[in-house]
C-alpha cells in the first residue's frame, strides 16, 4: 500500500477497504491509469483526470453512512441515476457527478461502466 494513500485515510481508516476495491477494479479495467494522491482527493488519470476519491460533502452529515467515500466522475452527458448525489455541468456537455459509495458491492458493473466511460471521455479531450 502506498504510504500517501494510507495517510490520506488516516482519519477514515474504515473507508480504506472501499478505496482498495475501487483502485483494484480501476487499475484492472482502465489501462494506463496513474494515481495521484493530494491533500483533499486521490485522482485517477489517463491523459487527463477522469475520476477522483474524496470525502466531499454531498449530503448533510446526519444523512451520511458511518463509512463512505465519494467518487467523482466527469462525463460528456448527465447520468440519470438515483445513485448520483450531485450532478453539475461546469461547461457545456461536460458533467461532473458525485457518487457516495458506502459498500464495496456498489462498485458493480454499472458503476464500472461509468468509470470506463469517464476514462474514455477524458482521453478524448
Amino acid at each position: 500500500m502506498n504510504t500517501d494513500i494510507f495517510m490520506f485515510f488516516e482519519n477514515h481508516r474504515d473507508a480504506l477497504p472501499l478505496y482498495e476495491t475501487l483502485e483494484e477494479k480501476v487499475l484492472k479495467e482502465v489501462e494506463d491509469t496513474s494515481i495521484k494522491v493530494q491533500k483533499s482527493q486521490i485522482s485517477f488519470y489517463k491523459k487527463h483526470l477522469f475520476a477522483c476519491v474524496s470525502f466531499a460533502r454531498v449530503r448533510k452529515k446526519k444523512d451520511c453512512p458511518p463509512c463512505f467515500i465519494v467518487v467523482t466522475l466527469g462525463l460528456g452527458r448527465r447520468l440519470d441515476s438515483p445513485r448520483v448525489e450531485i450532478a453539475t455541468e461546469p461547461y457545456p456537455n461536460r458533467w461532473t457527478h458525485h457518487l457516495l459509495i458506502s459498500d464495496a458491492k456498489e462498485i458493480d458493473e454499472e458503476f464500472m461502466t461509468w468509470v470506463r466511460e469517464a476514462a474514455a471521455f477524458a482521453a478524448a479531450k
